[in-house]
């Protein structure tokens, strides 16, 4: 077999598809690059022949160059294939999904980690390149509870508190974080990158959310929706290690809600409380499974 054309041929019919058929561009692109793969494999003799491989790939990447133009590097051919051995290795994934674009699973070959393989498997069909360079970069997998990678790992039920990352990165923009005021000034200043951080589906009501509660005013730090999981999240911002009088006074305005802005047809609100140091041991002797605390850091 002549390895050289073949792939030569897979490739040159993978560019006349994509012009005619703009639809089909990303399925022919993972068909196209999984075959090439598939013959840089067996030219090399095998998987075990790696060295060897890439010496190969040297060398057809000059002459697929010369005689194609520009695509055919030789870190493209060896993602080729590495994608065909990723696919092969994890069949369960359904990694030929055209929901992913090529440039996804360049980006998802680095993973070794089968589980945070899955994990940004599962939300990159929703995130453009650089969102998911983003993630990984930012260590999200990393961030979850263990108890989310368990239920991942198990494709057990996620509850909403489940995705909220553990810490949650807030870019400060050069401030210096000095009160709970400058905290809630940074997060408004960049709102969507912060709800993303919290997870799925949340959505931003109103900062500093006015109620009354008997004859005095209480003012809510962030109110959010989340559209997933149909609740309202009271959400309070400290700068301090968590106290059990933050578990109180979040408490309070998440029954408010309940009992005067939330309908019939929604669920419980649940509380985040965003502070500078966690307290395993306050949380501990929490009986509101609706509260969940997190600490932040700044970048």
């Amino acid at each position: 077999m002549n390895y050289y054309e073949n792939i030569k041929e897979i490739l040159v019919n993978n560019e006349i598809t994509k012009r005619i058929k703009d639809y089909s561009k990303n399925k022919s692109d993972l068909e196209s690059y999984y075959n090439v793969g598939k013959l840089l494999v067996e030219a090399q003799g095998g998987l075990d022949n790696s060295e060897y491989g890439n010496e190969l790939i040297k060398k057809y990447s000059k002459k697929l160059t010369k005689e194609l133009g520009k695509g055919y590097s030789w870190r493209n051919l060896y993602n080729m294939r590495a994608y065909y051995i990723f696919v092969m290795n994890n069949t369960n994934l359904q990694t030929m999904s055209a929901n992913l674009s090529w440039s996804h699973y360049v980006e998802l070959l680095k993973i070794d980690d089968v589980n945070k393989l899955k994990y940004y498997i599962s939300i990159s069909s929703n995130l453009t390149i650089r969102q998911l360079r983003e993630k990984i970069r930012n260590k999200e997998y990393e961030r979850l509870s263990e108890e989310t990678k368990n239920k991942l790992i198990n494709k057990e039920v996620n509850n909403i508190q489940d995705f909220v990352k553990h810490p949650i990165i807030i870019n400060n923009n050069g401030k210096d974080i000095i009160s709970e005021k400058i905290l809630q000034q940074v997060i408004l200043e960049n709102i969507e990158n912060f709800l993303n951080e919290l997870g799925n589906g949340f959505s931003f009501i109103a900062s500093e959310y006015k109620i009354k509660v008997g004859n005095r005013y209480n003012y809510i730090d962030l109110l959010l929706f989340n559209y997933q999981y149909n609740c309202f999240v009271v959400v309070e911002l400290k700068i301090t290690e968590l106290k059990k009088e933050h578990i109180g006074q979040i408490e309070v305005y998440m029954n408010y809600i309940d009992k005067n802005i939330k309908t019939i047809n929604q669920d419980k609100t649940i509380g985040i409380i965003i502070c500078k140091k966690d307290n395993h041991f306050i949380m501990e002797y929490c009986s509101d499974k609706r509260i969940y605390s997190t600490n932040y850091i700044t970048i």
